[in-house]
């Protein structure tokens, strides 16, 4: 069970990163028309749109990643209260 928890919350932190990438990207113009964006559109929109209908945007900022890191910290919070559980 404990390589299983291992192997989600690692999924979980590179997730994570590839999330901040994509944010990063909307700083810079056609970044997310490259390649890298494509890809990283394809697995980190479905992700943070339940939270953009969510939670609406202030004028230009959208804080809905923020709501979903939290989401992903708690979930990795979780995985390791588990991993304790069963040890």
């Amino acid at each position: 069970m404990g390589i299983i928890i291992s192997i989600l919350s690692a999924a979980i932190y590179y997730y994570s990163w590839a999330l901040i990438i994509y944010i990063l990207m909307s700083w810079f113009p056609n970044a997310r028309s490259s390649a890298i964006g494509q890809f990283l559109g394809r697995i980190c929109e479905p992700y943070l749109e339940p939270f953009r209908k969510i939670i609406p945007s202030l004028g230009m900022i959208d804080i809905s990643p923020i709501v979903a890191f939290l989401v992903l910290n708690l979930a990795t919070a979780g995985l390791n209260q588990l991993a304790l559980w069963f040890i």
